[in-house]
């Protein structure tokens, strides 16, 4: 049954709170999401409340330290001392705080399908300590109507209505790993809500945290905003890994290509082609609508198509490389060493969600090879679900005469930390799907683009 032994506030009274900083700030999901947020939260004078699964990862971070290296530990450390932030994982303090903003993965499963349990799991367990005058926020990636088909009846069964009992709102998260223009703070918040007075209150909440609110008319768009940023990003990036495909049977390179059409001031953004995408956004956020379209009866062709190519990228890589080993009298890839640089999706994070990497390790070493990987980010691979035979793999130096003995050098993350000159110099032969070595001033015939 909700918890009714906290006084529940009205709208009026929620909206001073917020004015005030009496409100008390829940994050749920501790993770590259989460944490970011309640710092934000922290240093705006909120007290704030996290939790998470992982018992350890909470002892951590009330301890003032975090796992994920782009964070630092100084500003957990500094919440914590200021007494605004602290970590549990006893979710029967959900009924603290006055608003709970929910920060879970939103992956797919096996067949490309919502996997929505971590949500679900979630709403389940505020739905047993829901109390009046609570505000809930979904900040997971879904898709549209997920917010009001999903979460708000599971929230509405102990008996408390959104709207009169409680208030819904839908905000979806804008993380970029790793990007140091653009921390949560400085990036604009959507803020979609079930009816008046949860918009008003969630854009309250999020305009006092970042630099400015975009309040929009429903949950479902606020959820479809999010969807559209990502979807862009896939189509735009599979558009440019075919013209990888295409200018390089013509003998063009498709990097002074980019390079030369962004100077264009209008009509034109860069994109940039890669070994297939990683990450927690755009390889699983543009399925959630085509899954949801079908419930219309329509086909997302363009989104389907982008999926096709980037998913492809992995394989092309692979046969690139296999086709370099060739041309250097080697017998392709069966029998010979590859050094991959780069476990992370993307540069100078240590970030492995849904990493192209780990399909490469597996392609590569499918085909007769043994791969070694050297990241600065990553000393050992982490347990993933599709990949975990690769788990406890560990990160190799990159000495001159380590990198010598290997057949090739497979560039698939251009962290800033790996000296290219000094690279291209010790191999005999470097695969670039990232234009790495260009762009460090390191052009040898030995560097084959991918």
């Amino acid at each position: 049954m909700p918890n009714s032994a906290t006084t529940s506030l009205n709208c009026s009274d929620l909206l001073e709170a917020i004015a005030a900083r009496t409100f008390k700030v829940g994050i749920i999901g501790l993770g590259y999401v989460g944490i970011p947020l309640a710092l934000a939260a922290a240093r705006v004078g909120f007290d704030v409340l996290g939790f998470d699964v992982d018992a350890t990862r909470v002892k951590e971070l009330n301890k003032g330290r975090t796992a994920i290296k782009h964070i630092p530990d100084e500003g957990i450390a500094e919440a914590i001392g200021q007494k605004r932030f602290a970590a549990s994982d006893d979710f029967d303090r959900l009924s603290e705080p006055d608003c709970l903003l929910i920060c879970v993965p939103t992956p797919l499963n096996r067949y490309r399908e919502p996997d929505l349990s971590f949500v679900v799991g979630t709403a389940n367990a505020i739905a047993s300590r829901l109390r009046k005058g609570q505000l809930i926020v979904l900040e997971s990636t879904t898709y549209p109507g997920t917010t009001d088909e999903v979460i708000r009846p599971i929230l509405e069964e102990g008996g408390l209505r959104s709207g009169s009992d409680f208030y819904l709102a839908f905000s979806p998260e804008r993380e970029d790993p790793g990007n140091a223009d653009y921390g949560t703070a400085v990036i604009p918040k959507v803020v979609g809500g079930d009816g008046e007075d949860a918009l008003a209150l969630a854009t309250a909440l999020y305009g006092s945290i970042v630099v400015s609110t975009v309040p929009v008319s429903s949950t479902r768009a606020a959820e479809a905003v999010k969807l559209t940023e990502n979807i862009f990003r896939s189509v735009n990036i599979a558009l440019v890994n075919e013209l990888k495909v295409v200018y390089s049977a013509m003998g063009i390179d498709i990097w002074e290509i980019v390079e030369a059409a962004k100077t264009k001031p209008f009509g034109f953004m860069p994109f940039y082609p890669g070994p297939g995408l990683g990450g927690h956004c755009v390889p699983i956020d543009p399925f959630y609508l085509s899954w949801k379209a079908r419930e219309f009866d329509i086909r997302t062709h363009f989104i389907e198509l982008a999926g096709e190519i980037n998913s492809a990228m992995p394989r092309l890589v692979v046969d690139r490389l296999a086709e370099a080993l060739d041309r250097r009298k080697q017998r392709g890839l069966n029998g010979a060493r590859i050094l991959l640089i780069g476990a992370a999706y993307k540069k100078n994070v240590d970030d492995m969600r849904e990493s192209p990497s780990l399909r490469l390790i597996e392609m590569i070493e499918g085909r007769g090879a043994t791969v070694d990987y050297h990241d600065p980010h990553i000393p050992v691979l982490p347990m993933t679900r599709e990949h975990a035979a690769l788990c406890g793999r560990r990160s190799v130096e990159l000495a001159p005469e380590a990198v010598s003995s290997y057949d090739a050098v497979l560039i698939a993350t251009d962290h800033d930390a790996v000296d290219y000159r000094a690279l291209v110099e010790a191999a005999g032969l470097v695969v670039d799907t990232r234009n790495a070595c260009a762009r460090a001033g390191a052009v040898s015939n030995k560097v084959v683009k991918a």
